[in-house]
């Protein structure tokens, strides 16, 4: 059976933009979801810092809000979700595989949680202006392994479903109407490492650098599978450390 789509109706490059425009990060979705919260007396901040609640809410709101955005871009235009996010059956290097892809992703866990902080080594050496925020601005979350847990669970969620869903969209959008992928690739690992800015500009450069390592993925396997897997595994195990570390020092 032919795995083509009937009747898809791409979108104008105005509708392209828009929709990218609309899935792409904080505004507007988060901003909309944050204001509500507020409305409903959800508080925001407590001592300076956002709280976890507020934090855990908006967070999972955004991906429920975004994915169910997304779906409805596709579907509109007659595309398939599970096609665009997981590839067709038969693909250039062999029919699709979830173990093969899932497989893949644990594999690059370690690679990029080792890169990364490779990066923002060097950087530390060779440009420590760019270390400008010496203590994470989420390091208040792991105070205990209850809201550590929970940490982990809304970090997972947002980078390894959200955030690497969000990327394939904006690249399969691209790729259709807006320069192609490697134009989108380049543009939103940019804007993903900015997003990251107030981790300090050390880590949004690495950050930006991930995103850019997950996209070529997705650009290669045609596959969000592999990118989810090391992306919340590497949101996973950075929580981890930082919890080890926050222990040692006490």
């Amino acid at each position: 059976m032919s795995d083509e789509e009937p009747q898809t109706r791409v979108p104008s490059r105005w509708a392209a933009a828009f929709q990218v425009l609309i899935c792409c990060g904080q505004i507007p979705t988060q901003t909309s979801i944050a204001a509500l919260l507020m409305v409903i007396g959800v508080t925001p901040e407590l001592n300076g810092q956002v709280t976890l609640r507020f934090f855990a809410a908006l967070t999972l709101l955004d991906t429920v809000v975004v994915i169910a955005l997304m779906r409805l871009f596709l579907t509109d235009g007659g595309e398939s979700p599970k096609r665009v996010f997981f590839g067709p059956r038969e693909r250039a290097h062999g029919p699709y595989n979830l173990e093969r892809e899932t497989g893949l992703g644990i594999i690059f866990t370690p690679i990029v949680l080792v890169g990364a902080l490779g990066v923002v080594a060097l950087l530390k050496v060779f440009i420590p202006v760019l270390h400008n925020v010496p203590v994470s601005p989420f390091e208040s979350y792991f105070d205990t392994p209850l809201r550590a847990l929970a940490f982990t669970v809304v970090a997972m969620v947002a980078g390894g479903v959200r955030e690497e869903l969000q990327r394939g969209f904006l690249l399969h959008r691209f790729d259709q109407r807006l320069g192609g992928m490697k134009a989108g690739l380049a543009i939103y690992s940019i804007v993903f490492g900015v997003a990251h800015y107030t981790q300090g500009w050390d880590v949004a450069i690495a950050t930006g650098l991930l995103g850019l390592f997950w996209g070529y993925l997705y650009m290669k396997r045609r596959s969000v599978v592999a990118s989810m897997v090391s992306h919340a595994g590497f949101n996973g195990t950075q929580v981890l450390q930082q919890m080890v570390v926050k222990i040692l020092i006490r």
